[in-house]
């Protein structure tokens, strides 16, 4: 839906501040990766300041109070900047979205209720202006077939030991090094974030359970030509009791390699303390043999182990990293601090 000429703002009010409890991955991902200018984060709280002051992720977007005043630096289209558990917008929330869609604004929804039909957003919606709802069922789904196992290119999902640990910054970075590195490589969204980031791709939250793997696989398929690889977004973790869509990626992407997401000394998973990760080492197995079906299809190949450091400082992160290499016999980096070459190498090494 965006076009030349159309700047952001982001509403993030209270999740500025990045962290395994926060909420504002939508709008970290758009600061960090999107490719349309943002005009003004909205945060009563940290209004004043940057977002590079708050979040630490370049770029030095003005942090304002108000949508009034994110429109006056420039902003015409406004998208709540959250992903929720449930996908809910705070109720507080719709007035500033109806008073921004009066003054002109378009609307990004990432969240799970539909706007586009509902009334008291459409009849706020101005003329010549969209509403644009991201987590929108595809038209044309199918079954699936494990016709994308015939794609001989490299697939690479990225899993993790829990929901919300940075598989779809680890896909961009792989996606970025590899471009870099000469490969004619694509990043593949299966989320709401990462497709406002791209421009396209599955919200597999938003399909069907029955077409859930077709969807994928139609995805690689539609991809894969004239591409060296291709980074498939993951979506949660086989050790979260709520998450179901890791399989679907599984199933329709028949990936024929992993990389594990983790957390530096994370121990239990975050919204469900009760629940401990296991060794890196058993949670590669596990991934794998689920991904094998046991042995009815074949086994991908886990390459490397990407961490999230950002809470320790470099040595720290490095001797940490070092550690979880002697764990695994995997090679194992932080992408955003030192770069994704690494993982690039180890895919194309592992063909």
């Amino acid at each position: 839906m965006l076009k030349n000429g159309d700047c952001l703002a982001l509403l993030m009010h209270g999740q500025l501040i990045p962290g395994p409890h926060s909420q504002g991955k939508m709008g970290h991902g758009l600061l960090r990766y999107g490719s349309y200018p943002i005009a003004a984060v909205i945060d009563r709280e940290h209004a004043g300041q940057t977002s590079t002051d708050v979040t630490g992720i370049p770029g030095d977007v003005p942090i304002v109070a108000t949508i009034d005043e994110a429109i006056q630096l420039g902003a015409n289209t406004i998208i709540p900047g959250i992903a929720p558990p449930g996908g809910i917008l705070p109720s507080n929330w719709s007035d500033e979205l109806i008073h921004g869609l009066l003054a002109g604004c378009n609307l990004i929804n990432g969240l799970h209720k539909p706007m586009v039909d509902d009334p008291m957003y459409a009849s706020a919606l101005q003329e010549d202006r969209w509403i644009w709802d991201v987590r929108v069922e595809p038209p044309g789904l199918r079954s699936g077939t494990g016709a994308a196992a015939a794609i001989d290119i490299p697939r690479v999902l990225t899993v993790g030991t829990d929901m919300a640990i940075g598989k779809m910054t680890v896909s961009l970075e792989c996606d970025r090094a590899a471009k870099r590195l000469g490969y004619a490589s694509e990043f593949l969204a299966t989320g709401q974030i990462g497709i406002c980031i791209s421009g396209k791709g599955v919200p597999l939250d938003a399909v069907r359970v029955d077409f859930a793997p077709g969807s994928i696989e139609q995805l690689v398929m539609d991809a894969a030509h004239d591409k060296d690889v291709l980074w498939i977004e993951g979506q949660g973790s086989v050790l979260h009791p709520a998450s179901t869509a890791w399989l679907a990626l599984i199933r329709g992407a028949v990936p024929t390699h992993l990389i594990l997401c983790h957390r530096a000394g994370q121990e239990t998973l975050a919204r469900v303390p009760s629940v401990r990760i296991p060794p890196l080492k058993d949670v590669i197995s596990l991934f794998e043999t689920v991904a094998c079906a046991g042995g009815a299809l074949t086994r991908p190949t886990t390459v490397g182990i990407a961490v999230n450091t950002s809470m320790l400082t470099d040595e720290e992160a490095r001797d940490y990293l070092a550690n979880v290499t002697n764990e695994t016999g995997l090679p194992a980096t932080d992408p955003v601090r030192y770069g994704a070459a690494e993982l690039v190498h180890a895919v194309f090494s592992n063909r």
